[in-house]
């Protein structure tokens, strides 16, 4: 019996961690859907991660959202190879700031900074990125 209960409390030790970390962060599922979205050219995808005022301002029109976020240069984003997650501030229960570093086709390295709210109802959504382009080359 204290041999199940041990292999039990280091099973849940070991689980912890990870719970944890999936907790940590969910706002990041949001970000990578968009983002695949995105390199998908599925405007429709895209717009559902975006906040409410985008979601209004395009309603029926997801294509109109992909062009003009890529119109709006954020190309970078919509073309990247790959991305990964940097630090992040959370502003308030509701309100995130996560950085995200993107490699472009060209192999040229981007930082972008996504603001995030939790909209009730909808989840995770992106209020707005600051995109910038970094010196180096990505992998």
């Amino acid at each position: 019996m204290r041999m199940i209960f041990a292999v039990m409390l280091l099973l849940l030790g070991l689980a912890a961690p990870a719970q944890a970390q999936t907790n940590e962060a969910p706002w990041q599922a949001s970000i990578t859907e968009q983002v695949e979205a995105f390199r998908a050219g599925d405007g429709e995808a895209a717009l559902a991660f975006a906040g409410q005022g985008f979601r209004t301002q395009f309603e029926g029109q997801p294509q109109a959202f992909y062009a003009a976020i890529v119109a709006s240069g954020y190309g970078a984003i919509a073309d990247s190879r790959s991305h990964s997650f940097g630090e992040f501030n959370r502003v308030s229960d509701t309100t995130v700031l996560q950085v995200v570093n993107f490699v472009g086709r060209d192999q040229g390295l981007y930082e972008a900074l996504y603001q995030l709210v939790d909209e009730p109802g909808e989840g995770w959504r992106v209020q707005g990125v600051a995109l910038r382009k970094e010196a180096g080359l990505g992998i």
